[in-house]
């Protein structure tokens, strides 16, 4: 059984967490952490295949058909790879085309109009993540009170047990006083 300042830590535990996630979520969904995301892998997938590239053309030195070969083994490798996974995962698909096209935008120089549609974007979206931030407090809060009311139903059950325990445990001691005196009075009476 929790006692009352349990159940509060707990709360306050949770409600810590409910904020962090809240914080990590509008993180996850703000347009330029996405993009930063994005940028970041399409550059380490470009790297990995550059290192591959480079690695095969030095190898290519020494023996040009062998490493043309695993080469073009490893690029049909990593396409069948990419394609099962694509099947089981089309959202990860959509995310990936999504930021080649951004990493692809972001090589061309943006023109006014985009800065000035990009602007009205991220100001259309600030009202939105402050929303459900205000709406997940909200929840947290609820959550709460919820947790406030349990706590003193748990208090006020626990009190009235220890009051009946009380109770029953004096009418028990009265009864075998009562039982005592009975019995010691048959004594002096025979």
């Amino acid at each position: 059984m929790s006692t009352p300042d349990e159940i509060r830590a707990d709360i306050e535990r949770t409600r810590g967490e409910l904020g962090s996630d809240v914080d990590a979520l509008a993180d996850k969904v703000s347009p330029s952490s996405i993009a930063h995301r994005q940028t970041e892998k399409v550059k380490s997938r470009f790297q990995g295949v550059r290192e591959s590239v480079m690695g095969a053309a030095g190898s290519a030195r020494s023996s040009a058909s062998g490493s043309a070969s695993g080469a073009t083994d490893q690029a049909k490798d990593v396409a069948h790879r990419g394609v099962e996974k694509a099947k089981g995962n089309p959202l990860a698909v959509g995310l990936i085309a999504f930021g080649a096209g951004w990493l692809a935008s972001s090589l061309i120089p943006t023109s006014d109009k985009e800065e000035e549609l990009a602007g009205e974007l991220k100001d259309r979206a600030a009202p939105l993540v402050e929303d459900v931030k205000g709406q997940a407090k909200d929840v947290g809060s609820q959550l709460g009170d919820v947790a406030k009311e349990h706590a003193q139903d748990l208090k006020d059950t626990a009190q009235d047990a220890a009051q009946t325990v009380k109770d029953e445990a004096q009418g028990a001691a009265s009864d075998v006083k009562d039982h005592a005196q009975g019995a010691a009075d048959d004594v002096r009476s025979s």
